[in-house]
């Protein structure tokens, strides 16, 4: 049997993922009706991003990676979201995942991600154990939200670890460990009901497992211990906890969409004159306001949040870790970035009146994708208190940083 094929390392003349994206979005674009209909990356635009290597953003270069920092990461993602945000939510997801290739064996990261067309996936569960046995694990378990699972080569399966008897192993500071566990995707028993209002193309299943054999080598710390590493050998993303990165990325996400849909309703205010009227929305001079200011959410918004990763950046190369300050202050710029971006696409789809509820039209799936974004953990309004807290000293809630 033919060995799968192996990824490249990308050369120092075509190292331009963010080149790459700006040459894919139309691609992807063309194909977003069809990404959302059938709630997963069709077939040319996985073979599209493969073949650019956007899926090995955050992929160490040994791996055939770019090794991105986490400021141009999410300008990358920023191309592919205002092409399709169900697309650019799958991406940083996976990217996200791909970071376990440092906290596994070489081999096993060349196994898992060698091939060209790898991804690693998960979601979130709390109804799942690992149970220790000679060599690995006995792992029973289920998870949902699987973004970009539907074209994933391996699942991830996060794990609170017990001993045969049933007792819970512990870190040294008393919480329970927990582990990653690295699944072939057909090992796993799919649930493919991704029945929601939005992000319909991200085809983020359930997926669970019963008393599945995992050996250690394929596990892996958990992802809320990765900003407890400090080791100055690791490459810059990966001295990022994973909530930092996931919270960026989102953000960003969220902006990618909202820039569409200024970009529409600007286009929609040169063309369309209301019934009744007989000027274009362009010369209402309250539309002329809300563009303005549209204009400056989503800049401001924008370019804070990658002021802020660049300078995280730099920190984290001369510490080896973020710093609780600069975790307070990614969470608060990505999560004011998911305020502001659904803040434009409301006043935008509101003020294209019934245009905006037209499938043919672009606002009405937009709409849809930003309220789902929203609705996510990491556009929380609670993440203001928590940061508030930090700011007057007082103790937050560990949980999301």
């Amino acid at each position: 049997m033919r060995s799968p094929a192996r990824a490249s390392p990308p050369t120092d003349a075509d190292r331009d993922p963010l080149a790459r994206a700006r040459a894919l979005a139309p691609v992807i674009a063309a194909a977003a009706g069809r990404i959302e209909a059938g709630r997963e990356l069709t077939p040319d635009v996985l073979a599209a991003l493969h073949g650019a290597g956007l899926f090995r953003l955050y992929l160490p270069r040994a791996l055939g990676g770019f090794e991105l920092p986490p400021d141009r990461f999410v300008q990358v993602l920023d191309v592919i979201a205002q092409a399709d945000a169900s697309t650019a939510w799958c991406l940083n997801q996976t990217a996200v995942c791909s970071i376990t290739a440092v906290h596994v064996a070489p081999a096993i990261a060349r196994e898992v991600f060698g091939p060209a067309d790898a991804v690693l996936a998960w979601g979130i569960g709390s109804n799942a154990k690992a149970v220790a046995v000679p060599g690995g694990y006995r792992v029973t378990g289920s998870w949902s939200f699987g973004s970009g699972s539907r074209h994933a080569s391996w699942l991830g399966g996060h794990c609170p670890v017990v001993e045969a008897d049933g007792t819970p192993r512990k870190h040294a500071d008393g919480k329970v460990l927990e582990r990653t566990m690295l699944i072939p995707r057909a090992a796993a028993t799919i649930d493919p009901r991704w029945d929601v209002i939005g992000l319909r193309g991200t085809g983020s299943d359930a997926y669970a497992v019963d008393d599945l054999f995992v050996a250690e080598p394929y596990t892996c710390i958990h992802l809320t211990r990765w900003h407890d590493i400090v080791d100055p050998a690791l490459g810059i993303p990966y001295r990022f906890g994973a909530t930092s990165l996931y919270a960026a990325g989102f953000g960003m996400v969220a902006l990618g969409n909202a820039r569409a849909v200024l970009g529409s309703f600007t286009e929609l205010c040169g063309a369309k004159t209301p019934r009744g009227h007989q000027h274009p929305l362009r010369d209402n001079p309250v539309m002329q306001l809300q563009i303005g200011r549209a204009e400056a959410q989503l800049s401001a918004a924008r370019s804070w949040l990658i002021e802020v990763l660049a300078q995280c950046c730099e920190g984290v190369a001369r510490l080896g870790h973020l710093t609780m300050d600069q975790r307070m202050t990614i969470r608060i710029a990505a999560t004011y970035a998911i305020e502001q971006a659904t803040a434009v696409v409301e006043a935008c789809y509101r003020s294209a009146g019934t245009t905006a509820v037209f499938e043919a039209n672009p606002f009405e799936r937009r709409f849809r994708d930003a309220y789902t974004i929203s609705q996510h953990l990491q556009g929380r309004a609670m993440h203001f208190e928590t940061v508030g807290k930090h700011i007057l000293g007082l103790e937050p809630e560990p949980l999301f940083l």
